[in-house]
């Protein structure tokens, strides 16, 4: 899709509407454990400068705040960005937010020791400018590290799931597609120095069944809004149907709880 053409601008303010629909904090706190280990793992250093790109609420800028890092994070919906601020406030953290683009970030030129980006950057829908952008920002020797959910694992069926009843615009890939290591190797084929994967699991824990977890999602998660809002009533009866179905045969929990397992694909990075 051509970038300067109304269709594409009309499907980025689309984007933009639906990650600011519903209540992501209420979906992201489950997933808030896994940011502090995606984190922990970087061995951030105090004084490094950090961008966490697409952050949300704030998962990962937060924790990696807490080392004493220098941490700006951007992110496309100004309602996420102020709940960040307040989570960052009530920890008395120094954290920067901003609107900012994965396509089109707002800073200069190797900018940045670290750029991160867990669950976010894969959903913007050119991945070759995302990938330059993430390049570009990150000083020459330091480190981008990305976690994107992978096309096998269990988001990634729902993601495929969705996708069937209700297809994206034309011309937009899979964001799973940045979870498959031979696809990130061609996105990054230049201009790196080193570029290792690792596959990990994050660990989704409710104290309600799958049909809740379903209703969950359908009431505050923006992608999950939209999508129902899409479909007539008999698709939206279909699209729940799917869904709970597979929250229920990937249910490794008892008792009328949850807990499913989410593959994802690490990505490190070393711009040359």
């Amino acid at each position: 899709m051509d970038a300067s053409s109304p269709q594409f601008a009309q499907m980025k303010s689309a984007m933009k509407s639906t990650w600011m629909a519903g209540d992501f904090g209420e979906i992201a706190k489950y997933a808030a454990r896994e940011g502090e280990n995606f984190v922990a793992r970087l061995q951030l250093k105090p004084g490094q400068k950090v961008l966490d790109v697409a952050c949300g609420t704030g998962n990962t800028a937060i924790p990696a705040a807490r080392t004493g890092a220098d941490v700006i994070g951007v992110d496309i919906a100004s309602n996420l960005l102020e709940q960040a601020r307040q989570r960052a406030a009530a920890e008395n953290l120094s954290v920067k937010f901003q609107e900012g683009d994965a396509e089109e970030l707002p800073f200069g030129n190797a900018e940045f020791d670290v750029v991160i980006t867990m669950f976010g950057a894969m959903f913007a829908p050119r991945p070759e400018r995302t990938a330059a952008e993430l390049l570009r920002v990150c000083k020459h020797g330091g480190l981008i590290a990305m976690a994107n959910w992978t096309p096998e694992g269990f988001v990634g069926k729902t993601f495929r799931a969705t996708a069937e009843l209700a297809p994206p615009p034309p011309g937009v890939l899979p964001p799973v597609l940045w979870g498959d290591e031979n696809v990130v190797r061609q996105r990054f084929s230049s201009g790196v120095a080193d570029l290792r994967t690792k596959k990990h699991t994050a660990n989704f824990k409710f104290p309600f069944p799958p049909e809740k977890v379903v209703a969950l999602f359908r009431q505050y998660f923006g992608p999950t809004m939209m999508t129902y809002s899409r479909l007539d009533p008999a698709g939206q009866s279909q699209l729940t149907t799917v869904l709970e179905s597979l929250w229920r045969e990937h249910n490794q929990a008892s008792g009328g709880n949850t807990r499913v397992e989410g593959e994802y694909l690490e990505v490190r990075v070393v711009p040359a």
